[in-house]
């Protein structure tokens, strides 16, 4: 078997968002990396999740946005363009070729390595590839990226059934007529509305808790359900699946939990996800693969001699969140990169924190839901003295230009000794916009007496700040 030996600075395993950003960071800090990528450059993010799920959603959300006001609504007389959907998908995914991003990488420059990586004891990784390995040295740093795939439930004759995961959905080539969804999450609760949206008589989701978005506030799930079932979503909670049957070709037919048969062209399980780290070598330095890869604040792995490996994203299992997996990327980065120059106060400076405190999140449907923070419910179990607000987005003005029958709530939850905002939640017709100012409220901890002198524009629906800020006596 062929194999070849190289030495870096840094080695990656990983390339998708957060191996990308650590990549970046350790190259701009003057060390040399190599990234290990067994798919595509870009990762799950970028060809089958975030960018192709927003992509198909877009049109969705634009034509009821125009339904909505009086003059656009008149204009909008036709069905959706199914093929120019898709075609937008698969631009926004670059047909699923990751040649720009390798010459990215090239030019940082880094070296990409095409194939599986494992770690084989310190500092040190084999590639297998085509039936060759190559051996890669690390002087620094190991740094786990390997991200998560979907899970899929041992349900009686699910795995047979063929069914889709995000990866399927995201990537499917024809609207299905039937679609039944496994699941009541972020995934589920996208995906119904895309999929609906694009024309698919029927959709069902069979959620087994009791109701959507159940790590949210309450009020969003509500919401979510509200408006499915007036765009004609099925939302079944306190369902589950005992049985998939499917043929070699035709409908899928599930058996519910309460007896009943349910036929469908596809079904699409979003029951959550296994983190990609129980074929990377974990037990050759004395970790569980398939476990989270616990770090300290700097994202070094915990009870490693010589503290060269780092875990980022979802490898960790602190927070599955794209954005938050950047987040932890640059700051791994610049660890690793002071610490190579022995700046040990620099480093020491470098910390993740935001991850700990509810990262910030959007559900793409209509409405969309937005969070930051801790949920009442959180904080109250983590022992907060908290005083809630909430208030009716449409009662806005800006809120009431954007369409007739604009609905939206905003809930703010105060820690009330200190006076300040501790999670915020809003749901509406386009209120992702509002997420970062509430992000900077939060992770800033500004005071609500200093909150109130940052002025809202009129007329936005930013204004809803300031009506929060009222209800609570300000």
């Amino acid at each position: 078997m062929e194999q070849a030996h190289d030495v870096f600075d840094v080695v990656v395993l990983g390339g998708g968002p957060a191996g990308e950003n650590v990549v970046e960071r350790v190259v701009r800090g003057g060390l040399t990396a190599a990234v290990v990528e067994s798919e595509l450059v870009g990762g799950e993010c970028s060809y089958w999740a975030c960018v192709p799920s927003k992509a198909l959603l877009r049109p969705v959300d634009v034509v009821a946005a125009a339904r909505r006001s009086p003059g656009a609504a008149e204009a909008v007389t036709g069905q959706l363009h199914v093929g120019a959907a898709l075609a937008r998908r698969d631009e926004a995914t670059s047909n699923h070729d990751d040649g720009r991003q390798e010459r990215w990488l090239a030019e940082l420059p880094a070296e990409l390595v095409r194939g599986h990586g494992r770690i084989t004891g310190t500092r040190a990784v084999v590639v297998e590839s085509d039936g060759s390995q190559r051996r890669l040295t690390a002087r620094h740093a190991v740094v786990v990226a390997t991200g998560s795939r979907a899970a899929v439930p041992p349900v009686p004759g699910l795995a047979q059934a063929r069914p889709w995961t995000s990866r399927e959905a995201t990537s499917l080539t024809a609207v299905p007529r039937r679609l039944v969804v496994i699941g009541g999450g972020v995934v589920a609760c996208e995906m119904s509305h895309a999929v609906r949206g694009l024309g698919a008589y029927e959709v069902t989701m069979l959620v087994r808790g009791t109701g959507l978005l159940e790590r949210m506030e309450p009020l969003a799930g509500e919401m979510v359900s509200a408006a499915f079932r007036d765009e004609g979503v099925d939302v079944r909670t306190g369902t589950s699946v005992t049985r998939v049957s499917r043929g070699a070709d035709g409908p899928v037919t599930l058996t519910l939990s309460d007896g009943g048969p349910l036929e469908a062209d596809e079904i699409l399980v979003a029951t959550g996800r296994h983190l990609n780290t129980d074929d990377i070598g974990l037990e050759s330095v004395g970790l569980e693969p398939g476990r989270p890869v616990s770090v300290d604040d700097s994202l070094r792995a915990d009870g490693i001699d010589g503290g060269w490996l780092y875990a980022v994203g979802d490898a960790n299992g602190r927070n599955l969140l794209t954005h938050m997996g950047k987040y932890q990327a640059r700051v791994c980065g610049d660890v690793i990169a002071a610490r190579a120059r022995r700046e040990a106060e620099d480093a020491t400076a470098l910390r993740a924190t935001a991850d700990a405190r509810g990262a910030p999140q959007v559900v793409f449907t209509d409405p969309e839901v937005c969070t930051v923070g801790l949920t009442e419910a959180k904080a109250r179990e983590r022992g907060y003295e908290v005083r809630t607000v909430e208030y009716e987005i449409g009662k806005v003005t800006g809120a009431y230009l954007q369409g007739e029958g604009y609905r939206g709530r905003a809930k703010a939850v105060v820690d009330e000794p200190r006076r300040v905002l501790i999670g915020v939640t809003f749901v509406g017709p386009g209120v992702a916009e509002l997420l970062h100012s509430a992000t900077i409220a939060v992770t800033a901890e500004v005071p609500l007496d200093r909150l109130w002198h940052a002025v809202p524009a009129f007329p936005t629906v930013s204004e809803v700040w300031l009506r929060l800020l009222e209800t609570y006596g300000l």
